[in-house]
């Protein structure tokens, strides 16, 4: 049996992967939620939706960090 190497990896990826749709900020913002509406928490609704602002702060940081590389590298180059 002879595979290619994007057959193999296509093959494992889709056999072994699993996702269940649970993740750390999900979780995180249903137990806040929970804890703020039974009024165990008096944080502003701000900070209990927190969770969701999680994911968008690290694309923005990611984005920023390689935009500056790229610059970076720009300016080197011209050099």
């Amino acid at each position: 049996m002879n595979m290619t190497m994007t057959t193999m990896i296509t093959k494992y990826m889709t056999t072994n992967t699993k996702n269940d749709g649970t993740n750390l900020t999900g979780v995180l913002l249903v137990v806040f939620i929970v804890l703020k509406l039974t009024n165990l928490i008096n944080w502003s609704w701000l900070w209990v939706l927190s969770p969701l602002w999680i994911p968008v702060g690290m694309v923005v940081v990611f984005t920023v960090l390689t935009a500056l590389v790229v610059l970076i590298m720009e300016a080197f180059k011209r050099w």
